[in-house]
């Protein structure tokens, strides 16, 4: 009897607060703070010495605030605190779309905080968030966990631990060991946001994304785990089978397999000890090619000395990368300009292939090595594994030796090949049509004479950067003059030009263009090709 009692009490103390909701005067309706109501359970009962400030409540619990339904296995109702705990299968149902789980709940319904422990989980549509300890702040929507936590959705996997969860906006903040995973990337960071809605990450702290071909670090950006596009700021790093990209702004296409990188860019191979620079580039990871413009540079540092070079537009390119014939091509046009502590070079374009180690250089080329000059049509340059290995410099060939202000060795031909040892020519040879200024010295560096030599071919030995022997064949025709002797008409060859004005003089200057003066440009010599030969006995009479 007693307890039944109590219970006429206890459903006769909710009433009011069923009906005290809201309140109006005759102007306008205040809104009253929102009661908790209690709407089923099979057992009610009051013991003091559990709790003497509580309702029991056990089986089939169910109570209501607004829109928030909660069921439970059993319960303490504390009515004049508008709260209560929960205890055992607890359940929190808003709409169709938002259910929460856990074996304990203490929800306040003046503050509207709910704490939920012990094998919670928040399903929010097709967002579940898995932890062990969640509080839940109904008023700003937001759900937030402080002992690990675990959030997935459709494709990926978000765990920290700790973490928010905004339900309003879809978006999660999670910190400390921050790991966004699905089957095509892996994202650590230490803060990271992401949302559930558009499945986009952001980035606001240290972050490397791993990919089955990339790695990506960045301190700022976004990145979208569907269409998996990164975009990325403040001198992000892109890395990329030995090869990475750093630079101002760079967007990422991990599915697609390119980037673009914009300002300040720093593209480094460092398998072949060489970097491209630039305020633009686009780089493919599929084909392994890099296109850079806007100021770019190509930096060589495989060698002893690093080499500098400059054009409009460097574009570089791997063929063939899975089978055995692998070979890179490398083209930078126009207005190209290299610099090096001892080898400077100017021409419009030049291409470098792998297959040969050649380097090639077309359009009014120039090429410097300490106080000489060499020039023509073409000019190859072929590497070996550390320095240049020969040169190969075709039609219209001009080398130049400055021996003081007002001398120079010069020769000419059809076709030069310059040999060199340690960084330095050591042997040159001349082929067709050969002209030769040469100045002879004794053993006290003193000039002897000049010499003018015209000859089919010539072999130029060097030494210490200077021509010190000619060997010409014996039909050629000479003439020695001595010094004071010397006929001004020639001293010079005449495509004879020192091309001083021209020359880098820093890896800053590469940046100045200076072209060659008016009636200083080599000739255009158009060259047909020699026909075949036929068989008269083959035609048709």
């Amino acid at each position: 009897m007693r307890r039944f009692l109590l219970g006429i009490i206890f459903l006769f103390s909710v009433i009011p607060s069923i009906a005290q909701e809201t309140v109006a005067d005759d102007s306008t309706s205040v809104k009253k703070k929102s009661y908790i109501r209690m709407l089923h359970t099979d057992v009610t009962r009051f013991d003091e010495k559990i709790n003497p400030d509580a309702w029991i409540l056990v089986g089939d619990v169910r109570f209501r605030r607004d829109s928030m339904y909660m069921f439970c296995d059993s319960a303490h109702y504390f009515q004049k605190k508008n709260a209560f705990q929960a205890f055992g299968n607890v359940r929190m149902e808003q709409g169709d779309t938002l259910f929460l789980y856990g074996d304990y709940l203490d929800y306040n319904g003046d503050t509207n905080l709910a704490r939920v422990r012990r094998n919670v989980k928040l399903i929010d549509k097709n967002t579940v968030l898995e932890t062990d300890s969640l509080d839940y702040d109904r008023n700003a929507n937001l759900g937030y966990f402080f002992d690990y936590g675990i959030l997935s959705d459709e494709e990926s996997v978000l765990s920290s631990f700790y973490g928010e969860y905004n339900i309003s906006s879809k978006t999660a903040l999670f910190t400390d060991d921050v790991s966004l995973e699905n089957p095509q990337f892996r994202m650590l960071s230490d803060t990271l946001y992401y949302n559930t809605g558009n499945k986009i990450a952001t980035i606001v702290g240290p972050t490397n994304i791993y990919t089955r071909d990339s790695e990506v670090y960045s301190e700022r950006g976004r990145y979208n785990t569907s269409s998996r596009h990164a975009f990325l700021l403040d001198r992000s790093v892109l890395y990329n089978d030995m090869k990475n990209v750093v630079a101002d702004s760079i967007f990422y296409d991990s599915a697609q397999g390119y980037s673009e990188a914009f300002g300040n860019i720093v593209y480094n191979d460092t398998v072949n000890r060489n970097m491209l620079t630039g305020e633009y580039a686009y780089i493919n990871e599929i084909v392994d090619s890099a296109y850079v413009t806007d100021r770019a540079v190509v930096v060589d540092y495989s060698q002893k000395d690093s080499l500098f070079m400059h054009s409009d537009t460097i574009w570089a390119v791997s063929y063939n990368q899975e089978t055995d014939s692998l070979y890179h091509l490398v083209k930078a046009y126009h207005k190209v300009r290299a610099w090096g502590p001892t080898m400077q070079a100017v021409c419009d374009s030049m291409v470098f292939d792998s297959r040969d180690t050649c380097v090639t250089m077309y359009k009014d080329p120039i090429l410097w090595n300490e106080n000489v000059q060499l020039l023509g049509e073409v000019v190859k340059i072929y590497m070996d594994s550390t320095s240049i290995d020969w040169v190969n410099v075709i039609n219209q060939t001009l080398y130049a030796e400055e021996m003081d202000s007002v001398n120079y060795n010069q020769i000419k031909g059809q076709e030069m090949k310059f040999f060199f040892k340690e960084g330095k020519l050591s042997e040159m040879q001349v082929i067709g049509s050969v002209e030769i200024v040469f100045y002879p010295l004794d053993e006290d560096s003193t000039y002897v004479g000049m010499n003018t030599t015209m000859a089919g071919s010539a072999v130029a030995y060097l030494k210490e950067g200077q021509v010190d022997k000619v060997i010409v064949p014996k039909q050629s025709k000479g003439v020695f003059y001595p010094m004071s002797q010397r006929p001004a008409d020639k001293r010079f060859l005449d495509n004879f030009v020192w091309f001083d004005y021209v020359r880098p003089t820093s890896k800053e200057d590469i940046f100045n263009w200076r072209g060659k003066n008016a009636g200083e440009v080599l000739k255009v010599i158009k060259r047909e090709k020699v026909p075949l030969p036929t068989l008269d006995r083959f035609k048709k009479e």
